[in-house]
C-alpha cells in the first residue's frame, strides 16, 4: 500500500512556492539595501546566519517529515538573533538550552510517534518503522540502528536532533524507477550503509555540517533506472553514506 499521494505530492509543491516567495523577498531586501534604502542595523539582521535558520525552518514546516527539524532551526535561529533585535540584560546562551529543552518537550508532546510490538527496547524519544518498503525515523536525544532486510526499499525520511541513526540496506533491493529519502539532521548524524551498485543523487543543504557518499568502490548499476535521491538538511551536524 503506497502512502496518500495528495499529501505526498502537496508538500514539495507548497515548500517550492515558499521558497519561490522568500527569494523573491530576499531579492527586494537586497535591492533596498544596495540602492541605499535599507539601513545597515536592519541589513545586518534580515542578511544573517540566523535569517537564514529561521528561513529554511519555515519552508520545512510545510513538510510533515521535516516539521520537527524545521520548529527547531526556527528556535536556533530566533534565539540567537534577538541580541540583534533587542538590548537583552542577560546572555542569549543562558536562555539557549533552556528555550531548545522546551520546545523539544512541546514537540514530544504534540506529535504522535509510530511504534511497534519489537521496538519496545528503543528509548522513549526515539521512534522508527519500515512500513511497505518506507523508513520513517525520529531520534531525539537518542539514536536509532536499523537492518532492512529482503525488502524493496522505496524511501521515507529519518529526521535526527541531537542524536543519530545507522540504517543498513546492503540485504535490501532498490525500488524500480526514482525513489527519495528525506534525512535531516540538527546537532547530529545519520549513517546509511548501501549496496556498492546502488545509483545514488544527493540533494542536500549543509550548514556547518556536511553530507557526503563515502563508499571507497561504485559499482555499475545493473538497473541504472533505478535511483536513490537523497535529500534534506544537515545543521551542525552530517551525514554519510558506506557499503561494506
Amino acid at each position: 500500500m503506497e502512502p496518500n499521494k495528495s499529501n505526498h505530492d502537496n508538500g514539495p509543491q507548497m515548500k517550492k512556492y515558499i521558497l519561490g516567495v522568500i527569494v523573491i523577498v530576499a531579492g527586494f531586501l537586497l535591492l533596498l539595501s544596495n540602492t541605499g534604502f535599507l539601513n545597515d542595523y536592519l541589513r545586518h539582521v534580515l542578511f544573517s546566519w540566523q535569517m537564514l535558520l529561521i528561513g529554511i525552518g519555515v519552508i520545512s514546516l510545510f513538510s510533515s517529515e521535516s516539521r520537527t527539524p524545521g520548529t527547531i532551526l526556527i528556535l536556533i535561529g530566533g534565539v540567537f538573533i534577538l541580541p540583534r533585535v533587542f538590548d537583552l540584560p542577560f546572555n542569549v546562551m543562558h536562555v539557549f538550552w533552556p528555550a531548545i529543552l522546551i520546545g523539544i518537550g512541546v514537540l514530544l508532546l504534540t506529535k504522535r510517534m509510530p511504534r511497534r510490538p519489537w521496538q519496545s527496547h528503543v528509548p522513549h524519544l526515539a521512534s522508527q518503522h519500515f512500513d511497505e518498503g518506507y523508513v520513517h525515523e525520529e531520534n531525539i536525544f537518542s539514536g536509532g540502528k536499523q537492518r532492512v532486510i529482503h525488502q524493496e526499499f522505496r524511501g521515507g525520511h529519518i529526521n535526527c536532533v541531537f542524536g543519530g541513526s545507522e540504517l543498513d540496506l546492503t540485504q535490501a533491493t532498490l525500488a524500480e524507477g526514482v525513489s527519495e529519502l528525506e534525512v535531516n539532521t540538527i546537532f547530529g548524524g545519520v549513517t546509511l550503509i548501501v549496496p556498492a551498485d546502488w545509483r545514488i543523487q544527493l540533494k542536500m543543504t549543509s550548514i556547518m555540517g556536511g553530507f557526503s557518499d563515502k563508499r571507497a568502490y561504485i559499482k555499475e548499476s545493473p538497473d541504472p533506472s533505478r535511483i536513490l535521491i537523497i535529500k534534506g538538511s544537515t545543521i551542525f551536524g552530517g551525514g554519510e553514506i558506506k557499503s561494506y
